[in-house]
C-alpha cells in the first residue's frame, strides 16, 4: 500500500464535506506532477487529508475507493480524478509548522514542494505523521 498527502482548501472542499459525503471524487487537479500521482494511486491506498492555505494541517485519513479516471470537472479530457473515501480524523492535527520545526522532515514533499495538491509520503514519514496526530487506527 502506498501512502499520500491531498491538499484541499477548507473553503472549497472540507474534511467535514469529506466526510458528510463518505466517497467524493477528488477532481480539480491541474498539475501535470499531482495528476502523475493520482495515476499512480491504487485502490486501498491511504492518504492524509491536508487543508491547505487557512489551517495548514492534516487533520484526517481518506482513503483511494476508485483509481484513475477521467475527471468530469475538465472539459478537455486531460485531467483524472479518483474517488476517496473518508476513514477518520485525527485527534491531533498536525500542522505545518510542527513538521516544518522537525528536521526529520526536511525530504517531506509537503515541505519542498509546498505548492503540490497530490504528493506521495514515504513510510517512514508516514509513521511519524500519524503518531503525531494520535492515529491509532488502521
Amino acid at each position: 500500500m502506498a501512502t499520500w498527502l491531498v491538499k484541499s482548501e477548507p473553503d472549497a472542499f472540507s474534511w467535514d464535506q469529506q466526510v458528510q459525503n463518505g466517497t467524493e471524487p477528488w477532481t480539480g487537479v491541474r498539475n501535470a506532477l499531482a495528476a502523475n500521482n493520482l495515476k499512480a494511486m491504487r485502490k486501498g491506498d491511504r492518504a492524509f487529508f491536508y487543508h491547505s492555505n487557512e489551517g495548514r494541517e492534516i487533520v484526517g485519513i481518506v482513503e483511494v475507493a476508485r483509481e484513475a479516471y477521467p475527471d468530469p470537472t475538465d472539459e478537455t479530457g486531460r485531467w483524472v480524478c479518483v474517488d476517496m473515501k473518508a476513514v477518520g480524523p485525527l485527534p491531533r492535527p498536525v500542522t505545518l509548522a510542527a513538521i516544518k520545526a522537525d528536521p526529520d522532515f526536511a525530504d517531506l514533499a509537503l515541505v519542498r514542494q509546498s505548492r503540490l495538491s497530490v504528493m506521495p509520503v514515504g513510510a517512514a514519514h508516514w509513521a511519524k505523521l500519524c503518531a503525531l496526530g494520535g492515529w491509532t487506527g488502521k
